[in-house]
């Protein structure tokens, strides 16, 4: 599949959609910080127009009920549950438009030109897709367990320079060619709506059907962690429920069962090898009284614990009400 003409003209309509699901409070800062960001981008021609699209996913609408009635922003309300019903609505919503840029409503761009940068990155790199990094950052600090354990760190996403070429990317700092997306066919899957994983697994296919998708390393968003999920055990939990669905998305991806049987085989062994080796850590982290290893050890037991569950298909629900008939 070659470069879609759409990312070349210019410049570009575009829409920047945010999925948004009971964050009031986050929503009216990310709608805020978006001003700017829009002036700049049309000001310097990197986009014609720039329309910013809220979805909100609460059955009650709490995230368009907090939005000035002047508020510069598309509202739409989606009633089906699991954010991969909110990014598939966004899809559907951006009939008129070249581009389509994701951003979380829990997230803020670092700069003004933060829209810019995506756009004249596929521009210059003849992409269909670019994506961009993500900093955690804490009001008010962070429990000192949480940070020597590296929860937050992305170090995946470390060192990769602008315009170098990825194979799959999170959307919560995505830009889409959306005329390489609708050839393809390309949707989020509903399974991975409430779990996480939707992300990889949708940037993973569209690579697979031929999308360009590289790396800008400028584009950066901050990503406003709450009190609510600055505790232990919500740093645990998230380990483990990407763990298992990395593990569910590699299953999707394999294209025979053999090729399943053999992503099953190896996070399984994958995940006992990181159970023990995380346990091991964390009993010397006992003996050593030292934080950082008891951090790090729990961490890499629950990614084994994650790797474990998702090899045997186990179902855990992170955004929103359980689905129905899912495994906990």
């Amino acid at each position: 599949m070659t470069p879609s003409a759409s990312i070349d003209r210019t410049p570009p309509a575009v829409m920047v959609a945010v999925p948004t699901y009971r964050r009031p409070d986050d929503l009216r800062r990310l709608v805020r910080s978006l001003d700017p960001v829009v002036v700049y981008a049309t000001t310097v021609g990197a986009a014609s127009r720039v329309d910013i699209l809220v979805i909100d996913n609460d059955p009650d609408a709490s995230g368009l009920a907090v939005l000035p009635d002047d508020a510069p922003v598309i509202r739409v309300h989606e009633r089906s549950p699991g954010v991969a019903a909110a990014r598939n609505r966004a899809l559907d919503e951006s009939i008129g438009h070249d581009v389509l840029v994701f951003i979380d409503d829990d997230e803020t761009p670092a700069a003004s030109d933060w829209l810019a940068r995506l756009l004249e990155t596929a521009r210059d790199h003849r992409a269909d897709a670019v994506a961009g990094p993500v900093l955690t950052v804490v009001d008010g600090g962070i429990d000192p367990w949480i940070e020597v354990g590296g929860f937050f760190a992305r170090r995946h996403t470390r060192g990769i320079l602008t315009g170098e070429v990825i194979q799959r990317a999170a959307t919560n700092n995505l830009l889409l060619d959306l005329a390489i997306v609708r050839a393809s066919g390309v949707r989020f899957d509903d399974r991975f709506g409430r779990t996480g994983g939707e992300d990889s697994l949708f940037t993973s296919q569209l690579h697979r059907a031929g999308a360009r998708m590289v790396w800008c390393a400028e584009a950066l968003v901050l990503d406003h962690l709450p009190e609510t999920r600055r505790t232990r055990a919500h740093a645990l939990g998230r380990v483990r429920g990407m763990s298992a669905a990395g593990v569910r998305v590699g299953l999707i991806l394999a294209p025979t069962r053999r090729g399943r049987a053999v992503v099953r085989a190896k996070a399984t062994l994958a995940g006992v090898a990181r159970i023990a080796a995380g346990v091991a850590r964390t009993a010397t982290g006992a003996l050593v009284r030292s934080e950082r290893l008891d951090a790090t050890g729990r961490r890499d037991t629950m990614r084994g614990v994650g790797a474990l569950e998702g090899a045997a298909g186990h179902i855990r629900i992170h955004y929103g009400e359980p689905v129905r008939g899912a495994s906990r």
